[in-house]
């Protein structure tokens, strides 16, 4: 980007990633939905097809799912200083927060309510990825080729244990192929 970005609009964008890395427990599939919440939903810098490829991108990057789709929204939004401010937004809350457990959680871990307080987050965790899992389904599944290419990975991963790297690459291909038949007037919408 040539133009000069108003430090104002770096900042309110720092601040949006800093509130999702600050408040989000779980890793980056636990980000997901809250990215969505706010960039597609409230802030609508991102319209939800386009959040779905960036996550899609995201995922088969190396790295972390929340780190990379901050890269990319970041660039996207304000090209390389954009991209940098996102990634340093998203991490620096973790970076700090888990500084400060690390200096105390020597003393702290064997207090009761600490070990209740691990207890009682696990299952939030678990809805959160649930709940990026639900958004992406809704969005991600337009016809019956997709709910095909969807529970063969599923086979992929959970029955034969083939590498998710290798199960990206396999349903992008699927992908392509079926964009291929479309154009020769073979579709498998649904309804």
């Amino acid at each position: 980007m040539n133009e000069k970005i108003p430090f104002r609009k770096l900042f309110f964008m720092f601040w949006a990633f800093f509130k999702i890395g600050a408040f989000t427990l779980g890793g980056g599939f636990a980000m997901i939905p809250l990215m969505k919440e706010e960039f597609v939903d409230k802030l609508k810098w991102l319209k939800e097809d386009e959040f779905l490829d960036i996550i899609a991108v995201s995922q088969c990057a190396p790295g972390a799912v929340a780190i990379n789709s901050s890269i990319y929204i970041g660039y996207r939004l304000y090209g390389l200083l954009g991209a940098a401010i996102a990634v340093l937004g998203t991490v620096l809350p973790s970076f700090l927060i888990i500084l400060a457990v690390a200096l105390l959680y020597a003393k702290i871990r064997s207090m009761p309510a600490v070990q209740r307080a691990f207890r009682g987050v696990y299952p939030a965790l678990v809805v959160l990825v649930m709940s990026a899992a639900i958004n992406l389904w809704k969005a991600a599944f337009k016809n019956y080729v997709d709910m095909g290419i969807a529970a063969i990975c599923l086979a992929a991963l959970f029955i034969f244990d083939v590498h998710p790297v290798f199960t990206v690459l396999a349903a992008g291909i699927s992908g392509v192929l079926f964009d291929l038949r479309k154009e020769h007037g073979e579709e498998g919408d649904i309804g």
